[in-house]
């Protein structure tokens, strides 16, 4: 069951996400991708990695100017936006991507960013970020 907007900023977030969805179902074009790739700190050889996509097929995307199918253009929003809030909620982008890079016990151990490659590893990042954000440091 989806909630019920209560006011007219909850309405503007749901047009938000039906934009995504939409954004998603149709595929991001490469050129959206290619400005993804000059705002993010992520290489184009991780991103291959994160859609588990071969380098070869990521290079045919390229070439083409091919738009992503929806799983692929849905982590891209994801990661995307993962890092958006993550910049916010750290002040700035250069202190969140230290963090994605940085050893975290609170996710085993692991650099946040080795998590990108799984939907699970983007909500685990995305519930430590809300933690971080309320004060609650694992």
């Amino acid at each position: 069951m989806y909630p019920i907007p209560q006011d007219e900023t909850d309405w503007i977030v749901n047009e938000e996400a039906v934009s995504l969805i939409l954004s998603t179902r149709q595929g991001l074009s490469f050129d959206f991708f290619t400005d993804v790739l000059k705002y993010l700190p992520i290489k184009f050889t991780e991103w291959s990695k994160f859609l588990h996509l071969s380098d070869r097929t990521m290079q045919r995307y390229k070439k083409e100017k091919k738009s992503f199918d929806a799983p692929y253009s849905e982590k891209i929003l994801e990661i995307t936006l993962l890092y958006q809030n993550g910049a916010a909620v750290f002040g700035s982008k250069a202190i969140f991507n230290e963090w994605m890079n940085s050893d975290n016990t609170a996710l085993g151990g692991s650099k946040p960013k080795a998590l990108l490659d799984s939907t699970f590893g983007i909500h685990l990042i995305k519930d430590e970020i809300i933690r971080i954000e309320q004060g609650i440091i694992s």
